[in-house]
């Protein structure tokens, strides 16, 4: 059994399998629903050795909208590879904001850790310096209260505030440490990412954490150093005077007896020198981050209850969104109440700079209207929840269903839009290709037609359990892609 796993992992789903991790590669929207539709079980697909899926390949190129398909396709969320690597990680590793706002939605686990070196998300993202993808992984850590900021920075004495929500879990989460205990403060300080220092120490990131000796990692600066450490190795001034202003101590020794001034030498950063010297005489004010969020949670909060895609204005709506002037308003901004759209208020708080001129606390957005400061967005009245979440989508376990009626499979390809149907282009001469053909569709079963292999059954590695296709996939009406007609044309050459 091993053995046939073995195989049946290599060859399962090969053929449908590799197009649509092409698709998802390449960014194929038409492909990618075409192949899901016929057989919605190839979400699940994986490449053999790296073990990477349709939605890693998906996440890590930024196709949001094959991540959202394959997502509304039944496909685990949280799949890793073989290196323990979720999509939401490698998405956050190359900076493609739009692909973790839909994960985030999708309610993707942002506590995963990597296998080889611990790491989370918030890691990768700090590793890069991707400060939108940071803010969009805490969403649900950063309340829509006027008060946050002064919590966070115990100016508040007000009990109900510190009661609203729970800043422990925030600097957990902030402070989570890798192999090596080292925090996505001292990757950011390291690589001399300026907005994302500031923006994790304004949730509340520890300037004193220090790294380990785990036996794992290879710590070149020393075991016990600080982020003021990494910063001074990094030679990044401006970096190194936000943790010296936010109370770093610049004294402070590594197992190596090494301070942060003997770090910046060692690795000639003479530009950090002046800074690590000495004490400033005056103490340094922190601006609030540009890229502190606090509207985030109350419209992604909404966008869960109640969708976040486009819907066509009615007849009857004189009132549509302002700035996309296509869908109709869902919510207002507390404060102004000026109305907008879900998709658009998410856009707002995912990529404005919230700005220190505009009169209203840390963290608040300028309305794009009237300019006034927006700290919480509210659902409108006539805004009524969805009945069935995206994710809940059971096209995984229908995938076998309607053959034996004759009906057709309504998978999410149906669903959207029908300018993307049909991509899928079958020629009639495909079958003299092969003395025994494969059906394209088969979610559970594949039979390899050469050599010794004739007699084999290979089990597809996204079947839940093995149960025979009742899925006929030579449809009149589906064809295959060009690229396909292509491939197959060069390889009977040789033939």
């Amino acid at each position: 059994m091993g053995l046939l796993g073995m195989v049946g992992d290599s060859f399962g789903c090969s053929a449908t399998g590799e197009r649509l991790v092409s698709a998802a590669r390449d960014g194929d929207i038409q492909e990618a629903m075409a192949l899901l539709e016929l057989n919605p079980r190839l979400a699940r697909y994986s490449t053999f050795g790296i073990r990477n899926s349709p939605l890693h390949y998906s996440a890590a190129k930024g196709h949001h909208e094959i991540v959202s398909l394959l997502i509304e396709s039944g496909v685990d969320i949280n799949l890793r590879n073989c290196r323990g690597q979720t999509a939401l990680m490698q998405a956050c590793l190359y900076g493609h904001w739009k692909v973790v706002q839909i994960l985030v939605l999708f309610k993707a686990n942002i506590h995963k850790k990597d296998c080889f070196s611990g790491a989370t998300a918030i890691h990768f993202a700090a590793l890069r310096g991707h400060t939108r993808c940071l803010r969009l992984l805490v969403a649900d850590y950063v309340p829509s209260l006027p008060e946050f900021w002064n919590v966070m920075h115990a100016k508040s004495t007000d009990e109900t505030n510190k009661e609203a929500f729970d800043a422990v879990a925030l600097r957990r989460l902030i402070n989570s440490k890798s192999d090596g205990g080292v925090t996505p403060l001292h990757l950011a300080a390291l690589h001399g990412h300026a907005e994302s220092v500031q923006l994790l120490l304004d949730l509340g990131a520890s300037v004193s954490e220090v790294t380990i000796n785990d036996g794992s990692t290879i710590d070149l600066i020393g075991s016990g150093s600080t982020p003021l450490h990494y910063a001074a190795c990094g030679g990044s001034a401006v970096c190194c005077q936000l943790l010296v202003a936010a109370g770093a101590n610049m004294r402070s020794q590594n197992t190596n007896g090494l301070t942060p001034l003997m770090v910046a030498r060692s690795w000639h950063k003479n530009s950090v020198e002046g800074i690590l010297t000495k004490w400033p005489e005056v103490p340094v004010r922190i601006l609030p981050s540009s890229y502190l969020s606090l509207p985030l949670m109350s419209i992604v909060k909404i966008a869960r209850e109640c969708g976040w895609r486009k819907t066509s204005v009615s007849s009857t709506c004189h009132d549509p969104c302002v700035i996309c002037l296509e869908t109709e308003c869902t919510v207002s901004a507390e404060g102004c109440g000026h109305e907008f759209c879900t998709k658009c208020a998410l856009y707002l708080c995912a990529t404005t700079s919230s700005s220190t001129s505009i009169r209203g606390m840390p963290g608040s957005i300028p309305c794009p209207l009237c300019r006034h400061a927006i700290v919480s967005f509210v659902r409108l009245a006539s805004t009524t929840p969805i009945k069935e979440l995206p994710w809940t989508n059971k096209s995984l376990a229908l995938c076998a269903a309607g053959a034996s009626t004759g009906s057709k499979y309504a998978g999410p390809a149906a669903i959207t839009s029908s300018k993307y149907a049909g991509s899928l282009h079958r020629r009639s001469e495909m079958r003299s290709l092969r003395s025994t053909s494969v059906d394209l569709g088969c979610s559970s079963f594949r039979t390899a037609s050469s050599g010794k292999l004739s007699s084999i059954k290979l089990n597809c590695t996204g079947a839940d359990e093995t149960m025979p296709c009742l899925v006929n996939c030579f449809r009149p009406d589906v064809q295959r892609s060009s690229s396909y007609r292509e491939r197959i044309r060069r390889y009977s050459q040789f033939s």
